[in-house]
């Protein structure tokens, strides 16, 4: 294989007129290109010039090769072209894996509104409640709610937000029921609540960093948060939920929020990438947007839910 920098160096100096122009155009030693020209020629088995110290042109091979040797140094031109207008500008194809729960409440508008905004990237998301191996399934970036850190396997991890878990219910449960007003209340209450999520347990603290664990038997056991949320709105009981995905159901009042001063959980929504070396520059432009977005979204307080 061919040297492509010794080929450039031909076409230079045929275009320059000989070794000095060229020498000085490239501010290499005129010794130098001539010994390029030598091993170039060596590799080929030819006489590509004709050099004198009076005359100076291409042997008939070396016209042919000159044809051919600017259409592949234009080829190669515009191949780093493309390489570093991809790497400027996000394009191709970002394969996104996420809980169902998080591409219908956080990521079903601003998805949309990412891909109107860079018209050369592509996106397939996958939906799954499924821990998905990201690498060995292809996926170029997970969203993933925890609330313990997720586990050091390798992968790179950005916060995306925080997600606060609380507890609401309905004015028709509440009327009938009552409403709790200390976290003591609620085991004299009907509770709805995530099957696997200590579900017989909920552990509630307060912003002064007081933390209770109260002893639950839920009615309504759910892996689907808008089953459990529908559950509450028709008065099933008091559910723990993100705040987040109850905004509407609280502007509407379908659900009242208890306790505004405790949280069941402290949970946040990380990224998880396999690498951050040569990040493609459609991913790096997503993460960042979703970092930027998702916190407005996921945002939640008695400020943010009031009506």
């Amino acid at each position: 294989m061919l040297d492509l920098r010794d080929v450039y160096y031909f076409v230079q100096i045929v275009d320059r007129g000989g070794f000095t122009a060229a020498g000085n155009s490239l501010r290499l030693p005129k010794s130098t290109l001539s010994h390029r020209m030598r091993e170039l020629e060596m590799n080929l088995g030819v006489r590509l010039l004709n050099r004198t110290s009076r005359q100076f042109g291409m042997t008939e091979v070396g016209t042919e090769f000159y044809r051919y040797a600017t259409q592949v140094l234009r080829e190669a031109e515009l191949a780093e072209q493309v390489v570093r207008q991809r790497v400027s500008e996000p394009s191709g194809t970002i394969r996104i894996t996420t809980a169902v729960e998080i591409a219908q409440f956080a990521l079903k508008h601003l998805l949309p509104t990412f891909l109107n905004k860079y018209p050369k990237v592509r996106i397939v998301e996958i939906t799954t409640d499924r821990l998905i191996d990201i690498v060995g399934e292809g996926f170029d970036l997970a969203l993933r709610g925890h609330v313990t850190p997720l586990q050091d396997s390798g992968l790179v991890q950005r916060a995306i937000a925080k997600v606060p878990w609380c507890l609401f219910a309905s004015p028709g449960y509440l009327k009938e029921k009552g409403t709790p007003i200390a976290p003591e209340d609620l085991v004299r209450h009907e509770t709805i609540s995530m099957v696997g999520r200590t579900s017989g347990v909920w552990k509630l603290q307060n912003g002064e960093g007081t933390m209770l664990e109260i002893a639950v038997d839920p009615r309504f056991l759910s892996n689907n948060m808008v089953a459990l949320k529908e559950a509450a709105c028709a008065d099933l009981g008091i559910a723990a939920l993100p705040g987040y995905i109850c905004k509407d159901e609280l502007a509407d009042r379908r659900l009242v929020q208890l306790m505004p001063g405790w949280i069941t959980a402290d949970a946040r929504m990380s990224a998880v990438m396999p690498h951050r070396e040569g990040l493609p520059p459609a991913v790096r432009a997503l993460v960042d947007f979703l970092a930027a977005e998702i916190p407005k979204i996921t945002e939640f307080s008695e400020d943010a839910v009031r009506w």
